[in-house]
């Protein structure tokens, strides 16, 4: 028996109680798209995680709500109890209590949904009319003379601005135009401020601003003729409505649109340090551009200057003088060379012509005759001597054999002439 229990048990598909929770939860969360409910709020509750937790009831029924605190720092407005509200959520289940809950995605007031239609509609209207066109953006003066301010003068959105424009450029001055920004006399309010600032023409730039607020807090900035009049102003207009995340048709129809406040005061003046540091900047680029404008003058000045000394006529004079002068040297060394030349011709023909006179003959017939007479006369000279020489020899031969030898000797010789006497 207890075999046959044991094996009963084991078929079984046997549910934790946080099984069944998981799997009722991913039916439900998978069977619902998100959804929009509509009901009171009640129980609210704010825990320090920041998340928020309460019902949603209507005369017959409630859930159990909640938002998670990303999505709760998105509202526009603050959720209390009894506060009729319209909710975009999921449907899903706490597991921990098995507790079938609506987890909130959006929320907005109660007829927050006819506002938005009414919204989108204006807004796609100027659009198509143009109202929106960056073309027709007027561009916010650089360093403004007089700031106009339109809001609350009891608002949080006035001090802010007011701070800010104290601290970045305190010189210039402010103008507030008071106006009511919410309720039904806030358009009407709104319009007489605009088309006051744009009669009276005192200031140079516009501020539209107030602080944040729901959809139906900011429709007084989302009416047509508000938006109509904003266009038509001559002066530029910054439009700062609510926080950054809000948006309204003055917004888009302004000049400029400021997240904040804070920001449109900021847009609207310069850094008074950055001012400081630009002024700096552009006195040291006038400084430079100066100095070469100077230095360029001078350069200039200097070029005309010289361009006109090349043309003095003195100059000119001079450098004619010292052409005529180059060509007087060239002048003389051509003439010296045809000189020299003519003087060659000369002495050649010179030396032709001498070649046929008779006396240069004569002379050179003397000459050859004094060459060979001075020839002639050591040829003789050389014969005689010649002769001399034989002639000693001979002499000397004689003189050996000569009777006179012999008789200096001692000897005699005797001989008989013809006559047969002796001598």
């Amino acid at each position: 028996m207890p075999s046959s229990q044991s094996e009963a048990n084991f078929q079984r598909d046997i549910y934790s109680v946080s099984r069944l929770n998981s799997e009722v939860r991913a039916v439900l969360e998978g069977s619902f798209p998100l959804l929009w409910v509509e009901g009171e709020i009640s129980n609210l509750a704010r825990p320090a995680s920041g998340h928020i937790y309460f019902t949603l009831k209507d005369p017959q029924a409630q859930v159990r709500c909640a938002m998670f605190r990303m999505k709760r720092q998105l509202l526009r407005f603050q959720p209390e109890n009894g506060l009729k509200v319209l909710i975009r959520a999921r449907v899903g289940l706490y597991e921990g209590r098995g507790e079938f809950q609506l987890v909130a995605e959006h929320m907005e007031p109660a007829g927050a949904g006819d506002l938005q239609q009414a919204f989108d509609t204006l807004k796609l209207k100027l659009q198509q009319e143009g109202l929106f066109d960056t073309a027709l953006k007027k561009p916010l003066p650089l360093l403004p003379k007089r700031i106009g301010l339109i809001t609350s003068p009891s608002g949080a959105a006035i001090r802010d601005v007011l701070s800010v424009l104290q601290r970045r450029l305190p010189a210039v001055p402010v103008l507030i135009y008071p106006v009511t920004v919410q309720g039904e006399e806030a358009p009407r309010s709104i319009l007489n401020a605009l088309r006051l600032a744009e009669q009276r023409h005192e200031c140079d730039l516009l501020i539209l601003t107030r602080g944040g607020g729901s959809l139906e807090d900011l429709m007084a900035f989302n009416d047509e003729e508000v938006a109509r009049t904003i266009h038509q102003l001559s002066i530029p207009l910054i439009s700062a409505v609510g926080h950054e995340v809000d948006f309204t048709i003055a917004d888009f129809v302004a000049d400029r649109r400021a997240p904040t406040p804070s920001v449109a005061a900021e847009l609207a003046t310069p850094d008074k340090q950055e001012m400081l540091d630009r002024i700096t900047s552009l006195q040291r680029r006038i400084t430079l551009a100066t100095q070469r404008h100077f230095s360029g003058g001078r350069q200039n000045l200097q070029n005309i200057s010289d361009r006109l000394e090349r043309v003095h006529p003195g100059i000119r004079l001079q450098q004619r003088q010292q052409y005529l002068d180059e060509l007087g040297v060239q002048l003389q060394r051509i003439t010296r060379i045809k000189l020299e030349q003519a003087r060659g011709k000369i002495r050649l023909l010179e030396s032709r012509l001498g070649g046929g006179i008779p006396t240069h003959r004569i002379n050179r017939q003397r000459e050859q005759f004094s060459h060979l007479a001075y020839r002639l006369t050591q040829a003789i000279n050389t014969h005689l001597s010649l002769q001399r020489q034989r002639l000693g020899s001979a002499g000397g031969k004689l003189d050996a054999l000569s009777p006179l030898a012999t008789l200096q000797r001692g000897y005699s010789i005797t001989r008989l002439l013809p006559s047969r006497e002796l001598l």
